[in-house]
């Protein structure tokens, strides 16, 4: 297949970039290159694209609708869009609630509305485990996520809907995953496990929010690049989780971060963040059925692999900070 995939530059974006060439998918990848968090990051994991066969880039926006009809011009037409450009996080959200919804809900608009009238006939949308808020756990895609704890999780939800609503009256066929906790070299650098192995390699104190017991479905980014490229087989509408099935504490992963690299954390615990939640899990029951999908990476060899990235490129990312 020809697939446009929005968001290349990401964490998650890079790897599925890497899933689809290797499948011998051709893959023109988009990305703006947003200064959320510091964008050497995302330099880095383009420079890894860089080289590979079966992979062009073209910076710009999703927002842009005059970008996107250049790039179809230039470079359609497609087989099928992977969009995974978003504004993500969720304290960040309450900062620029305005941002997410320009990305996350009207981009996505603007992508339905090019596979609506250029034909393209299959779209991928990446969501969020935020939406299920503090709903019963494991977290099932058929129960109500319409209470949305943040500005992220609320852009999610509409980005979700509009794509339904496409899929309803003008026949695209529509996969919504809603990814848990993804981890992993080369990861976000505003979320934990980043933040945790840079600074305990660092001799600097990590911010813990609340007491640690939170619980969160960890998922290894190479799991999660193969369950996206899997469901470009999928047709009609599906909505399916990609997560580990496994929730582990905060406190066990910054014992096993300690244990690998032989320092011990200095924690600077502060009170819990009221769009936070307690725990999240998946339920992978959808995910097993209709992509034959299985996490296969624990997470202590997840956390091996991504403090061995971080230790192999200390020189340039032990300068990388976002804040707590």
């Amino acid at each position: 297949m020809k697939v446009l995939l929005t968001g290349c530059a990401g964490f998650i974006g890079s790897k599925v970039a890497e899933e689809l060439i290797a499948a011998g998918h051709d893959v023109i990848g988009v990305d703006n290159l947003d200064p959320a968090y510091p964008v050497v990051l995302k330099e880095w994991r383009l420079r890894q694209l860089a080289s590979r066969r079966g992979f062009s880039f073209r910076p710009g926006s999703v927002a842009d609708e005059g970008f996107l009809a250049d790039l179809w011009a230039a470079a359609g037409p497609f087989d099928a869009v992977i969009n995974l450009a978003a504004r993500a996080g969720v304290r960040q959200s309450l900062r620029d609630p305005a941002g997410y919804y320009q990305v996350n809900v009207l981009g996505g608009l603007n992508l339905l509305e090019m596979c609506r009238h250029r034909q393209v006939p299959r779209f991928i949308l990446a969501s969020t485990s935020s939406l299920y808020g503090d709903g019963p756990r494991p977290f099932r895609e058929d129960q109500p996520t319409d209470r949305p704890l943040s500005p992220y999780a609320a852009s999610k939800k509409a980005a979700e809907v509009l794509a339904y609503t496409y899929h309803r009256l003008f026949g695209l066929n529509v996969v919504v995953l809603r990814y848990f906790t993804v981890y992993g070299p080369a990861g976000r650098p505003d979320m934990s496990i980043f933040r945790f192995i840079r600074r305990i390699a660092e001799g600097l104190p990590i911010v813990v929010y609340g007491d640690g017991t939170q619980e969160r479905d960890f998922t290894y980014v190479d799991d999660i690049a193969r369950g996206t490229v899997a469901a470009l087989d999928l047709s009609g509408f599906e909505v399916i989780n990609l997560g580990s099935d496994r929730p582990v504490e905060l406190n066990r992963v910054i014992l096993t971060i300690e244990g690998i690299l032989g320092r011990q954390a200095v924690i600077d615990r502060r009170p819990r963040h009221p769009a936070d939640v307690q725990a999240t899990w998946a339920d992978i029951s959808r995910a097993r059925q209709l992509l034959a999908w299985q996490p296969q990476v624990d997470l202590e060899t997840g956390l091996e692999l991504t403090v061995s990235w971080y230790l192999a490129n200390r020189d340039w990312a032990k300068d990388i900070e976002v804040g707590d």
